[in-house]
């Protein structure tokens, strides 16, 4: 699906730059730049913002405040450390 018209950016392009890792976007403006745009009228930037909060559910993270949402190594870490059941 189109979630950007103004660049033509797709939720599968959106959902490929949001490897976890120290350069994975943590807002939309970040995911323009790791797509090589900008943000042009803004429109979309919600529709970003939704599909990386459900990247994360999808991943079994819960966005925290602190941690300024997204895939950040913060998040993944505090994670990777918690005991499995």
């Amino acid at each position: 699906m189109i979630v950007c018209s103004c660049n033509i950016l797709s939720d599968g392009d959106v959902k490929a730059c949001l490897k976890p890792g120290p350069e994975c976007p943590r807002t939309p403006a970040q995911v323009y730049r790791c797509l090589g745009c900008s943000p042009n009228c803004g429109r979309c930037a919600r529709t970003i913002r939704a599909i990386m909060d459900q990247a994360l559910v999808d991943a079994g993270v819960e966005p925290i405040a602190a941690c300024n949402r997204g895939c950040c190594p913060t998040v993944l870490e505090k994670v990777a450390a918690e005991p499995t059941l």
